[in-house]
């Protein structure tokens, strides 16, 4: 009786063994392909801010004498290089420069993009997929190729030292890529919606704003976030076109105004990158919660659409 018992006994001892074997695998493994990778690559992505941070309020005692002091850490914080950045150079009308350059190309490009997008996809005029291609392949030619032509233009139009020249200008590498990103939203919106308006008497403009874009607002949201971040980023342009220091933007001001020969004003710098770096990062915050909730009603028309056919 005894020795029959025992192997039932065993069994249930590996039996419940087995839950914690594969427990603690499932953990292991989600430690290692997981957790690991993600802890690497936010590391990887938030140290250059920790840096710009900690650069921005150490005194310069400690950034040059890194024997005495940690470079990872700050012993006596100051204020200096935010005071001196603010207060004794000309970054806040920099910062205002570079707003408005941001968003004045921001604006033109989605119109134009929206425009173009939409008469590709839509209207299917002859050659039209040839049209979208070729937008796109504009988009890859280099910057530092196009720059020279089109300095020539902005010189002969009077624009020369001047934001309106980026205004004008930043949309030549913007358009591109917001109108094929744009040309596969389009893409993806059901067409027997334009169907039923176009029976009921509407027009292409109206279909457009009435139907098309309330329902692509998460891929204008992209391709704005795009736009505004490249343009506040640009520097080869910006460089060229841009002469005086009032109306030079925040990634040129910044290497040009705040190194003098071979000093580097290393806490201003850091300081104004990290301040340049902000609108950016508040520009996302406030549309990226916005941007998920309408993508996510459109998916769910999207879906009872499909379900219907």
């Amino acid at each position: 009786m005894t020795e029959a018992l025992a192997p039932s006994a065993k069994s249930s001892n590996v039996a419940s063994s087995t839950p914690d074997t594969m427990e603690w695998d499932s953990r292991a493994r989600r430690m290692v392909m997981i957790y690991l990778p993600l802890s690497c690559f936010v590391l990887i992505l938030l140290f250059p801010f920790y840096w710009m941070a900690i650069t921005s309020f150490k005194p310069n005692a400690e950034l040059l004498n890194y024997k005495a002091h940690n470079p990872f850490w700050i012993s006596s914080p100051t204020l200096a290089h935010i005071k001196h950045l603010l207060f004794e150079t000309a970054y806040p009308h920099w910062l205002m420069t570079t707003m408005s350059v941001a968003i004045g190309a921001t604006f033109i490009s989605l119109f134009s993009s929206t425009l173009a997008a939409y008469a590709i996809e839509r209207l299917r005029f002859k050659g039209s997929p040839y049209v979208g291609l070729g937008i796109y392949l504009a988009y890859l030619v280099p910057p530092s190729i196009l720059f020279i032509p089109l300095a020539t233009v902005v010189v002969q139009f009077g624009l020369f030292d001047s934001p309106l020249a980026l205004i004008l200008v930043y949309p030549t590498f913007l358009v591109p890529f917001c109108t094929w990103l744009l040309i596969g939203y389009f893409k993806s919106i059901p067409y027997e919606l334009e169907e039923c308006a176009l029976v009921d008497g509407a027009t292409r403009l109206q279909i457009l704003r009435r139907i098309t874009l309330p329902l692509a607002v998460p891929g204008l949201i992209s391709a704005g976030i795009f736009s505004f971040t490249l343009s506040w980023n640009e520097f080869i342009y910006a460089l060229a076109f841009i002469q005086s220091s009032a109306n030079k933007t925040v990634p040129v001001a910044i290497l040009t105004e705040l190194v003098s020969g071979d000093v580097y004003q290393w806490g201003a710098l850091m300081a104004g990158s990290l301040l340049g770096s902000l609108p950016v990062a508040i520009f996302y915050s406030l549309f990226v919660d916005y941007y998920v909730c309408r993508l996510r009603s459109f998916i769910r028309c999207s879906s009872i659409t499909t379900s219907r056919r």
